[in-house]
């Protein structure tokens, strides 16, 4: 079964988006060491379910959220 692995949040303000987040659903928000601006998720505990992210700043204002979904066979997903 194919399942969703990662999300990524575009936001056209990520300080107020990562205030709102970690109030509102208590996530823990921190800033990626990267070349880009990006900030990692981590929804809950590591060792129970659930998926992690990852927020941007919104490059274009129709884009929206994105979601990473593995899947075993690529080629028969698409078939």
């Amino acid at each position: 079964m194919s399942r969703i692995v990662h999300f990524e949040i575009p936001a056209d303000d990520p300080e107020r988006a990562i205030k709102f987040y970690e109030k509102v659903f208590d996530w823990q928000i921190e800033k990626w060491d990267g070349p880009i601006e990006y900030w990692l998720i981590m929804t809950g505990e590591e060792d129970k379910p659930g998926i992690d992210g990852g927020l941007a700043r919104r490059e274009d204002p129709t884009t929206g959220v994105e979601n990473t979904i593995d899947v075993e066979d690529l080629d028969a997903s698409l078939a």
